[in-house]
């Protein structure tokens, strides 16, 4: 349905801009998408989608003059129709419009809808638009073999959002992978690095959410808390760049400014440092093969003064080691283990469940599922799909009967 009207865009793109599609422009990662587009007439803005937030879909929808505004949830479409009148931007809603926005005439489609809702839209965009910037993690995680299979018969460029893995992208010899001796992703080690598990079994939402050094939500924010994020992150750097499990390592780095290293045989370290500010990522997928200016803080390491590193405790933090051993056990286990986290992270964020009891509701679904969930090699993103449904039921039967 288009609203009538042709109301003048507040952000007018240059003739000739490359057309960008935001999927989840509502989160952090679209905001600070849209910041940068917003400050650069070479890029323009072909459709934004959104979960549920109407009120700021519209906004941005009308202030960068968007063909297309998508909310996930069927029931809002009244609202955001209201919402656009007098605009030119289409309105629409529902899963299948999500993908209909993903299918658009873009040159990028950033992918920044948080959890697995974001899998279908985006694998349905590598066979349209000429580069996917991934900022969902859980496309990777869940059917990292698919996605890597469906760019290659397409091809499309995927490109990392992640601050991880946009370091190593920038650092890593992909011509010559034999080079590579390991792949280290560094690890803010979250708010409660220094906590006793004593006192992570007493931590409520808002500690967990409160993240020393990235403003992000709610969702990653309690990954980073329990490690979830880094075990993910693991799982997406073996197919975002083909690296095996044993050459993958996590460090802890408080102050995250070294945002990934690369070491190689000849015993060189590559590292990427920059501020902690996700718009020096994003700004690179923007622009690639290229870089643009992004108003991020100068990096003064006199000011800092040191960068201190640690080991990772698998002991306080035991989604990390169940993200590896999921990654080793490879078919439905990824899978299992993002749907369980993502079920069980809601639920603590809800009041539910403890903030200790995330790991283990997620090591209770890996053990569960392998009896009950089909674990060999996956064909098709209806089969992951399917899968993911299936063990998000089996962690809401877990989480009811306890």
């Amino acid at each position: 349905m288009v609203a009538a009207g042709s109301a003048v865009p507040l952000i007018a793109a240059e003739p000739g801009a490359r057309r960008i599609t935001i999927l989840g422009s509502t989160g952090s990662i679209g905001r600070n998408t849209l910041d940068l587009v917003r400050r650069s007439p070479s890029l323009g803005i072909v459709a934004l989608t959104a979960h549920q937030n109407v009120e700021l879909l519209a906004a941005q929808a009308r202030e960068f003059g968007a063909e297309l505004a998508v909310v996930a949830d069927p029931e809002a479409y009244g609202e955001l129709v209201r919402a656009l009148e007098g605009s030119a931007v289409r309105a629409a809603a529902g899963p299948a419009a999500i993908v209909e926005a993903a299918c658009l005439d873009a040159d990028l489609v950033m992918a920044a809808i948080v959890g697995a809702a974001g899998i279908q839209a985006t694998f349905a965009a590598l066979a349209r638009a000429p580069t996917v910037a991934i900022a969902n993690k859980e496309c990777l995680v869940a059917a990292g073999a698919l996605f890597a299979r469906e760019a290659a018969r397409t091809g499309s460029t995927l490109l990392p959002v992640d601050s991880e893995h946009s370091a190593i992208f920038q650092v890593l010899d992909q011509s010559r992978p034999e080079t590579v001796a390991r792949i280290i992703l560094t690890a803010s080690g979250g708010p409660f690095r220094t906590w006793s598990l004593e006192q992570m079994a007493q931590a409520r939402p808002a500690d967990a959410v409160a993240h020393p050094n990235w403003s992000m939500g709610a969702k990653i924010s309690v990954d980073s808390a329990t490690m979830m994020n880094k075990g993910l992150e693991l799982i997406e750097a073996h197919h975002l760049f083909a690296v095996e499990a044993e050459r993958l390592e996590v460090l802890v780095h408080p102050q995250s400014i070294v945002h990934s290293l690369v070491a190689y045989h000849d015993g060189s370290v590559l590292a990427q440092l920059g501020a902690p500010d996700m718009r020096t990522p994003i700004s690179l997928a923007l622009a690639w093969p290229g870089r643009m200016a992004a108003p991020v803080a100068t990096l003064d390491l006199a000011a800092i003064g040191q960068l201190t590193f640690e080991a990772a405790d698998t002991a306080r933090f035991p989604a990390l080691a169940l993200a590896a051993a999921a990654l080793r056990d490879g078919g439905a286990a990824p899978i299992v283990l993002n749907a369980a986290n993502e079920v069980a992270v809601e639920a603590f964020l809800a009041g539910r469940v403890g903030f200790l009891d995330i790991a283990r509701t997620v090591e209770s679904a890996l053990d569960r599922a392998a009896g009950r969930l089909c674990c060999g090699d996956l064909g098709a993103i209806d089969e992951v799909i399917e899968l993911d449904l299936a063990a998000r039921h089996l962690v809401h039967e877990m989480l009811t009967a306890s």
